[in-house]
């Protein structure tokens, strides 16, 4: 073991133990403040999640008058714990054992981090291109092209600027292939990932460099990439001051994606054409039949030929996505791992979204595994998926994989990255951390690939 990782291990540790002392220290608190209280005080808080949860799936799974209970309950099961623990004279013991448990799961985390060692990012200087061209489209993240200048900003810099025409259908798979074959050494796109997407998989099949600048709306490739998502005129950068980066390309039914294909109930959503100008209102309008009425394909699926069962919605993803919080899982902590993600997710009443509230990624609710290889079957000829946020009707079975390394990206060589992703929360780990052997590189060696995913860079 070197003596960074020494020093990571014992900091690892230190850290571990904290954690346990916090958590030690909050149930102490709250038992010495609230005496025989104490278990009412920790029921009740959970009875309020629990509640909450329910509530929740009320508002998505019914509508008027359940919907509106489920509303009342969402909101008032949180409100209402905290009535009862100001009337039972309870706000200091709670907000210190609150503290002292957040302060806990904090050093727990950051154990978890220390404990996994990253590998650096593979980066490979390259030349800046000669003739690069870039496809942007002006109304993509609300106009950014115009906003940030990027047009002129990119011809100041020697690219060749292609802008789509927006007010008729353009083929961008055609418009790269023609920008390669009048020359160009790179090709980039200033739009959404679905545009990316396409541009990517023919560099890909030539060889040649792909560039992002993140000017779509919600710019996940370009987030997990480590790009400056604030201001996408620095992703020009990439063009005088870059570095080259290998990363994988996923393909669902021989069209590529860059981020994820999802099945199921989100994926039937997105193919309203009321969803583009209306996203919120048009899932809440959609979801009850979705959810409890829905007379759409059923799935079923295969991992590596392992079988999924019939989750209810099913997502598949370049390279995993970091789940320590199942609901606000967003970005993948690498791009180069050479497998798929699969997340398959099944809740048909309260019980279960109560469940999946309180336990998470453990719930019997998710799935969550990686694959090379994912077949999705239906009980019809064709079923909807959502590709990159595209909506798509494929035919069944639809085959996902990917193409390990089939991407040349360049970045800028200064670039914010990629924020470290919270690892999924193990306390059993967190003891073995604190009371196991002091020098045991064995363990972070053999982590889980979700565990040391969640630690690696970008590109890993």
């Amino acid at each position: 073991m070197t003596t960074s990782a020494r020093g990571s291990a014992a900091s690892a540790r230190r850290l571990a133990r904290l954690a346990l002392l916090c958590a030690l220290a909050a149930l102490v608190v709250l038992i010495a403040g609230a005496g025989l209280r104490s278990p009412l005080v920790v029921l009740a808080g959970l009875a309020a999640v629990v509640l909450a949860a329910i509530g929740v799936w009320w508002i998505l799974a019914h509508r008027g008058p359940i919907r509106l209970l489920g509303f009342l309950l969402a909101v008032g099961a949180p409100i209402g714990v905290i009535v009862l623990y100001a009337g039972g004279d309870l706000w200091p013991e709670v907000l210190a054992s609150m503290a002292l448990w957040g302060g806990g799961l904090a050093s727990a985390r950051q154990a978890l981090r220390h404990d996994t060692r990253p590998r650096p990012p593979r980066i490979r200087p390259s030349t800046p291109p000669q003739r690069p061209a870039l496809i942007m489209n002006p109304k993509s993240g609300g106009g950014k092209v115009e906003k940030f200048d990027l047009v002129a900003k990119a011809e100041a810099l020697g690219a060749r600027v292609i802008l789509l025409d927006t007010s008729t259908h353009q083929d961008v798979t055609t418009l790269a292939r023609q920008a390669l074959a009048d020359g160009a050494d790179l090709l980039g796109v200033a739009g959404g990932d679905g545009t990316q997407a396409l541009v990517a998989a023919v560099a890909a099949e030539h060889g040649v460099p792909f560039m992002v600048i993140a000017a779509g709306t919600r710019n996940h490739f370009a987030m997990d990439l480590g790009l400056d998502r604030a201001d996408p005129s620095r992703s020009l950068d990439a063009l005088t001051d870059g570095v080259e980066l290998r990363i994988d390309l996923g393909e669902v039914a021989g069209r590529p994606f860059v981020n994820l294909v999802s099945f199921g109930p989100y994926a039937e959503i997105v193919q309203k054409p009321e969803y583009r100008d209306a996203k919120a209102a048009t899932a809440l309008a959609e979801l009850p039949d979705l959810l409890l009425g829905y007379t759409g394909a059923r799935l079923s699926a295969e991992a590596d030929g392992t079988p999924l069962g019939d989750p209810q919605a099913l997502l598949v993803s370049n390279n995993p996505y970091a789940m320590a919080d199942l609901l606000a899982a967003g970005r993948r902590p690498r791009l180069d791992g050479g497998v798929l993600g699969v997340v398959g997710l099944k809740v048909t009443g309260a019980a279960q979204a109560a469940d999946l509230a309180l336990r998470g990624e453990r719930s019997d609710s998710v799935r969550t595994m990686t694959a090379h290889e994912v077949v999705v079957t239906a009980d019809g000829d064709t079923v909807a998926a959502g590709v990159d946020g595209e909506a798509l009707t494929l035919d069944t079975p639809v085959r996902c994989t990917i193409r390990p390394g089939a991407l040349r990206i360049r970045v800028p060589r200064n670039r914010p990255g990629v924020p470290p992703a919270p690892p999924t929360m193990d306390w059993r780990r967190i003891r073995r951390l604190a009371f196991g052997p002091g020098d045991d590189s064995s363990q972070s060696d053999t982590a889980t690939e979700s565990d040391t995913a969640t630690q690696r860079g970008a590109t890993g």
